[in-house]
């Protein structure tokens, strides 16, 4: 027997004999009862004292040497025992682990779950992440299963360390072990998942959770609401449509109840797909749902999203007319409502709506920000509102709002585009002598201003300063460059580009891309002649508005009545409802509707090359500008169709780059065949593509069809910027429709669009070749009082003018002479 055996012997009866004489005497009591008690009383004491003295024997002699002085054969183990070491907060973890190893491998003993449970908080605490492992295969040895809220405790701790992989280890473990996945225990670990973007390990937690639920046969069970909606914020977030419309139709199968903070994130992820259809639905089995249960009612938020998807699918006028409603359903707009309704008036070209609700904004207490200014800025820049947008520049300085770069961008480009190119230079040398609000967008803005104006030295220098201020040369600030050289034939230039740009590879990916497309041109694939057979036709021209893609019924979920504020609001709808013409819309979408998006009133974004050999549409549209801007139309016309049989897809800007070259040269029949396609690759039409449609059928005298595309576009609630108001004028003037042109030309005003010096020229010459000689000099009289500068094309167009006056006083003077002879 050792020396430790026998001292733990002796202090076990030395306790009892202490423990003996401190016993209080008994009452008196028969003596058969009091030997029993008695007994009882000292065995169970004597168990509990023992117990206590061994453990303290145990810790002392781990903390001291550790388990070099235990025999195994005298010390009684079992998993209280063990429970009580593990527990002690004065024994370190480490020896601890020793301790708990050196009892698996005494006795044959196995621990129970129970003790690797708290095994396993041990080594984690203490940050001994790797002994979980072989805790694992020992675990398994034993056949000992922990609870799911140890397996959930270890996949938070790794999740948080950020090892993932060992996280996807445990989940194997569990399913090999045949732990039951109860989904609610994993929400915490899909939230962490998910804000840590590890995106596609939480997909896959989540599915296999899905796989599992199935299984059960109490039912089906799914993660909780926190974890569904944190899930799908990060898919939206990420812009992984397929994922997430795989996960909500997954959800919505399983009978998942979303909540209202679920439905607002789902209606905003199809508001940012242009998908208004499905957003429509969801809202309506929102409503119907707050009138069952009245706990998913439609928020703030939900009307937020819902207006911004509006404003964006072209349909401002229903978001106009659901911003009202809203004021009125028990909601205040907030920030948000007003910066999204006044971005989307500004984008619209209905600055009259944009600056009446940017003063309510102010009135309800709210200050606007930089974004909402911007907004403001670049809608009156663009309706050529130059006055009051720089006294709205002022006003903002004044109300301490701080302009960003992108605020100076906007002034810059605006001045620029308006007549006011000095001004706009002048800006920004002054901003680059302050160093201060200029970026690479502002150089590009200012090279190709220098481009237009023939000046491509002092726009080679710019790129050159540029590059030294670091600044990256983009694809966009490259293409105007290479129209310029193109213009001006010279391409021996490029070299000299090349020395300019000289960090990065974008200009030889250019340079080594035209040479390929070169030679692609030289060897065609096909032996296609310019473009009659690329773009087939289909129908007559008198089919042109079948043609277009409009937002209807049939595209964007919504009835062409449903712009009539209100007046034709279904019967079905709710009269205590308050939010009708929502409703109304809801109503309208059909559960089959194909919800494309077919008008788009985003702008086009700036691109970046992508690398050598790499044959993208970006690339495809710069050397189609470069082209087409030369008059190079056949050219252009195989670079289209070598690409196309490439598999390139073609964007908007592609068509109507095509479209265009079409009209002005006369090929209306190809232009309209090109249109055909476009619908059928379903590329969302823009303001330009209505613009370039309007000017064909002008161009072949077919006003009463650029009536009728009108009348559909503003039915679907479009809009019309200055372009279109320019060219529909020409197109009802150059008809002789006189009034039409006079009541066009009053809804551009009335609308917050200010004519420009084409207005003018184009009313002044239509008058004019009316024989309205006195309206044509009233709108010369009301272009000076308005300050606009008359161009070349105003001293040709006045030219006539004058020899129109002059003939016609001639005539007048020609009847008198007769009639003084006849007298």
């Amino acid at each position: 027997m050792s020396r430790c055996t026998t001292t733990i012997k002796q202090l076990i009866h030395y306790s009892i004999f202490v423990f003996s004489l401190k016993i209080p005497k008994p009452n008196p009591r028969p003596l058969g009862i009091r030997f029993s008690l008695c007994s009882s009383l000292s065995s169970s004491s004597s168990n509990q004292l023992e117990s206590i003295l061994l453990v303290a024997f145990l810790n002392k002699a781990l903390s001291e040497s550790g388990v070099r002085n235990l025999d195994p054969d005298f010390i009684p183990l079992s998993e209280p025992l063990i429970l009580q070491i593990l527990r002690q907060n004065s024994l370190d973890a480490s020896k601890k682990i020793e301790f708990f190893k050196w009892c698996s491998f005494s006795h044959n003993y196995k621990h129970s779950a129970c003790v690797y449970s708290h095994m396993f908080r041990t080594v984690c605490n203490a940050g001994y992440f790797e002994e979980v492992r072989s805790l694992l295969n020992s675990m398994k040895d034993d056949c000992a299963i922990v609870g799911t809220g140890t397996f959930k405790f270890l996949l938070d701790t790794f999740i948080n360390l950020g090892n993932f992989d060992f996280a996807l280890e445990l989940l194997d473990v569990m399913e090999e072990l045949g732990t039951n996945l109860n989904p609610h225990m994993y929400d915490s670990v899909l939230v962490a998942l998910t804000r840590k973007n590890q995106i596609g390990l939480a997909l896959s937690i989540f599915f296999k959770l899905l796989e599992t639920s199935n299984d059960i046969d109490i039912g089906v069970s799914v993660p909780g609401s926190v974890a569904c909606n944190t899930l799908l914020v990060a898919l939206r977030k990420a812009d992984m449509r397929v994922e997430f419309k795989k996960v909500f139709d997954k959800l919505k199968g399983m009978g998942f109840e979303l909540d209202t903070w679920g439905y607002n994130i789902c209606i905003h992820a199809f508001g940012c797909w242009s998908d208004l259809g499905t957003a429509l639905r969801l809202f309506k089995e929102m409503k119907e749902k707050s009138k069952g249960f009245g706990s998913c009612c439609p928020d703030l938020c939900t009307y937020n999203s819902l207006i911004r998807l509006l404003c964006f699918s072209g349909k401002v006028k229903d978001a106009l007319v659901v911003y009202e409603e809203l004021k009125i359903s028990g909601h205040e707009p907030d920030a948000f409502t007003y910066r999204i309704i006044i971005e989307g008036c500004s984008k619209s070209y209905r600055m009259n709506d944009a600056t009446k609700i940017f003063s309510e904004m102010q009135y309800n207490g709210f200050v606007p920000d930089t974004t909402v200014y911007n907004s403001l800025l670049d809608g009156m820049f663009k309706a050529r509102k130059v006055t009051e947008a720089c006294q709205l520049f002022e006003k903002m300085v004044q109300d301490g709002v701080r302009a960003s770069s992108w605020t100076y961008n906007i002034l810059i480009d605006g001045l620029c585009k308006n007549g006011r190119s000095a001004a706009g230079y002048s800006l920004f040398c002054d901003l680059k002598k302050k160093g201060k609000f200029v970026d690479a967008i502002t150089y590009s803005i200012i090279v190709l201003l220098l481009c237009r104006e023939g000046q491509l030295k002092e726009a080679l220098s710019l790129v050159e300063e540029m590059e030294e201020r670091g600044f990256v040369v983009d694809l966009v600030t490259i293409t105007s460059l290479l129209i310029a050289f193109h213009k001006q034939g010279r391409w021996d230039w490029t070299e000299k580009l090349m020395k300019h740009v000289r960090d990065g590879n974008l200009v030889p990916n250019v340079l080594n891309w035209q040479a390929d497309m070169e030679a692609s041109l030289k060897n065609p694939r096909s032996r296609r002649k310019d473009y009659t057979p690329m773009f087939l036709s289909n129908g007559s021209l008198s089919e042109i508005i079948n043609i277009i893609r409009y937002p209807d019924l049939k595209n964007h979920g919504l009835d062409d009545n449903a712009v009539e504020h209100g007046d034709n609001i279904s019967a079905e709808t709710d009269q205590w409802s308050s939010s009708p013409y929502m409703d109304h819309l809801a109503n309208q979408v059909k559960s089959t509707d194909n919800c494309s998006q077919s008008f788009s009133l985003a702008r086009g974004q700036r691109v970046q090359a992508k690398g050598v050999e790499s044959f993208d549409i970006d690339m495809v549209n710069t050397f189609l500008s470069i082209f087409l801007a030369k008059g190079k139309l056949s050219v252009a016309c195989k670079l289209f169709e070598i690409f196309s049989d490439m598999g390139v897809n073609p964007v908007s800007y592609t068509y109507n780059s095509i479209m265009s070259s079409f009209v002005k040269k006369g090929y209306f029949s190809e232009a309209w065949d090109v249109l055909n396609q476009m619908g059928e690759k379903v590329c969302p039409s823009d303001i330009a593509t209505y613009n370039l449609i309007i000017q064909g059928l002008g161009k072949m005298g077919r006003a009463d069809l650029a009536s009728s595309v009108l009348d559909k576009l503003m039915k679907q609630g479009g809009y019309l910027d200055i372009v279109m108001y320019n060219t529909l004028i020409n197109a009802l003037g150059k008809a002789g429709r006189i009034d039409e042109v006079r009541k066009l030309f009053e809804q551009m005003k009335t609308s917050g669009i200010n004519p420009d010096v084409v207005t003018y020229n184009t009313l002044i010459e239509v008058h004019t070749k009316a024989g309205r000689l006195k309206d044509a000099y009233k709108f010369l009289k009301m272009m000076l009082d308005a300050g606009c500068l008359p161009n070349h094309v105003t001293d040709t167009t006045l030219d006539f003018l004058a020899k129109e006056i002059e003939k016609q006083r001639y005539q007048k003077a020609s009847i008198l002479h007769q009639k003084d002879d006849f007298s």
